[in-house]
């Protein structure tokens, strides 16, 4: 009975990305590797025994992949770079009868060069941030080398920066 509890708690937990689950996309696998990550990070903060400084430091690191795979799943890329190069230029579409294929419309384009090459930089900063933060999600899961950690030259919790998906247990 136990087991059953717990299976419907996490059919509860997990109901958006089962509805969603596609076998196609990765990004459903990110989603439902979000809900484990708050799950979590929500269950270490506040019911976990490890002593406070490691574990709270896991749990930052937990939140920063979820912020990550958020950014992954919407528009958070483009949002950070308009804020570092400026605002996208964008205009309503327009459409005009098509010479090449009459009865058919095609889009006009009304940008300007300036306003073309503005777009492309924004586009482009937004594609660099999210490969930084694509391997940076892979570098939290990773963790720390710990043959590069001294006990003879330092403290671990000065050392340890609460990455490494495979020391995320409590």
């Amino acid at each position: 009975m136990k087991n059953l509890i717990k299976f419907i708690k996490n059919i509860w937990a997990f109901r958006k990305p089962l509805w969603n689950f596609r076998w196609w996309d990765y990004s459903f696998t990110m989603d439902m590797l979000k809900v484990c990550l708050k799950e979590m990070s929500d269950n270490l903060e506040t019911k976990g025994i490890e002593v406070d400084v490691p574990r709270l430091k896991k749990v930052v690191k937990m939140r920063r992949a979820i912020e990550i795979i958020n950014n992954l799943r919407g528009i958070g890329h483009i949002e950070m770079a308009e804020k570092e190069i400026g605002e996208l230029h964008m205009k309503p579409f327009e459409f005009k009868d098509s010479e090449s294929c009459p009865g058919s419309y095609e889009l006009v384009d009304n940008d300007t060069p300036e306003e073309k090459e503005h777009n492309k930089k924004v586009y482009d900063r937004a594609r660099e941030i999210e490969e930084q933060e694509w391997a940076e999600l892979w570098e939290i899961f990773k963790g720390q080398d710990v043959k590069t950690y001294d006990v003879n030259k330092q403290d671990w919790n000065d050392w340890f920066d609460g990455s490494g998906i495979r020391g995320w247990w409590d």
